[in-house]
């Protein structure tokens, strides 16, 4: 099937006579005629269900939709893209371990990875993802375990050079982990670049609607993890089970569900899942309009006298366009970060001048929306952190939605009137 078809098609597949949509499982618990049988749950000899937090059938659907439209092995549902990061972290991390990550990636993260995951006793180097690769390659240290970037950087709307990354990563015999939450596996899949973990925050175009935190942790099943202990060694917590051996391709993925998932517990709902099933059968459509929709907005606010730069890679002369027709050869999603000559100021007065466009901590929905990220989603960094994460006072985010194309760049036209 073609990836279209294989939004609505994989997953949930009815049997004869079964529901034609997607049921949801509303249960934590699950009956069994015999102890016996559960016990073979647990020590992962049968295939089931037995409690929510780990495993539920509806949520276990989507999960297969998911890893077919990024062509992994396995997925993982979690709470929220920001879970989703962190179990695909301390799933092969620990106090002592050192990780090299892009510097242009969304706020919450950085935090997540420079000062929550540090109190833990793992460090992140942070690195400028356009650096030369004898520039890169300084950050590696003998107990660097991974690196991190996202496919469209959020809010600098850069591209990631997955292809470079990769082969930087696995020439220091450690896996690269993309977030491709922007692209989404429609404009782009990490895996076919060689990456080896995506994750995504589902919150985002995949649910499509804004109505649900939810993210995912998709492993490719390609990387050897030979110098990775937890799961080349017996896991005590779990009946000494050897993940690499018991496993396979699908390690990686067990581990975090068996372990992490077990213990941290960020389990996403059945009706969660249920309706980000729902987006996922329209994501196709929707984010070939949003990308349709966000060229058309950048090539009018790169013609506006009051605004400094445009950063979008679907824009001809964009720093990141050829990298972008490269990775993102079907369209560069609707997501546009661009800077007035005013300022902060300036920003925030164009801001509160749209009518259409909502002013909303979010991004990536059907409707159109800004953000402003300086005082807003990226408040907690520092002058210097915002600037190694692409952010200038006067920067915008736009986050094009489906609407009529006029009716967004008449609400654009009326911001600029205003300042």
């Amino acid at each position: 099937m073609r990836i279209e078809t294989k939004c609505l098609h994989e997953g949930w597949k009815p049997k004869n006579g079964e529901p034609h949509a997607l049921p949801i499982y509303q249960s934590t618990t699950f009956d069994y005629d015999s102890t016996e049988h559960i016990g073979d749950l647990f020590d992962l000899k049968a295939a089931g269900y037995f409690y929510t937090r780990l495993a539920n059938p509806t949520v276990g659907y989507v999960e297969e939709k998911i890893a077919a439209l990024e062509g992994g092995v396995g997925a993982m549902c979690t709470a929220s893209g920001q879970s989703a990061n962190m179990i695909a972290i301390l799933n092969i991390m620990g106090a002592g371990d050192h990780m090299v990550c892009a510097s242009e990636i969304y706020g919450g993260t950085i935090n997540l990875f420079g000062v929550t995951l540090e109190k833990l006793g793992i460090e992140t180097t942070f690195i400028d993802q356009d650096a030369p690769d004898e520039e890169i390659e300084k950050a590696f240290r003998p107990n660097t375990k991974l690196v991190f970037g996202e496919t469209i950087a959020n809010p600098a709307i850069s591209v990631f050079d997955i292809e470079r990354f990769a082969k930087i990563a696995h020439k220091h015999g450690v896996p690269l982990i993309v977030d491709n939450t922007f692209a989404t596996p429609i404009l782009c899949r990490p895996f076919e670049f060689g990456a080896d973990i995506v994750t995504h925050s589902t919150s985002k175009y995949m649910d499509g609607h804004a109505v649900q935190l939810g993210g995912v942790i998709v492993d490719s099943g390609n990387f050897d993890w030979k110098d990775y202990p937890g799961l080349t060694q017996p896991d005590e917590s779990y009946h000494g089970t050897v993940y690499t051996e018991a496993f396979g391709k699908l390690a990686y993925i067990t581990k975090a569900r068996t372990q992490l998932m077990r213990d941290i517990g960020a389990s996403p709902t059945a009706h969660g899942a249920f309706l980000l099933n729902m987006g996922l059968e329209t994501l196709a459509l929707r984010i070939a309009r949003h990308s349709e929709n966000a060229l058309a907005a950048a090539k009018f606010l790169k013609s506006q006298e009051q605004v400094e730069s445009v950063s979008y890679p679907g824009l001809v002369g964009d720093r990141y366009y050829e990298l972008g027709r490269k990775y993102l050869p079907d369209g560069a999603s609707g997501v546009i970060a661009f800077s007035l000559k005013g300022g902060r100021e300036a920003a925030i007065r164009f801001m509160d001048s749209l009518e259409l466009a909502a002013n909303v901590v979010h991004v990536a929905t059907v409707k159109t929306c800004v953000l402003h990220p300086a005082s807003e989603t990226h408040r907690q960094l520092t002058d210097e952190q915002l600037v190694a994460a692409g952010i200038t006072p006067g920067m915008i985010r736009l986050s094009v939605g489906i609407e009529n194309i006029e009716d967004i760049l008449d609400d654009l036209k009326r911001g600029f009137a205003n300042i």
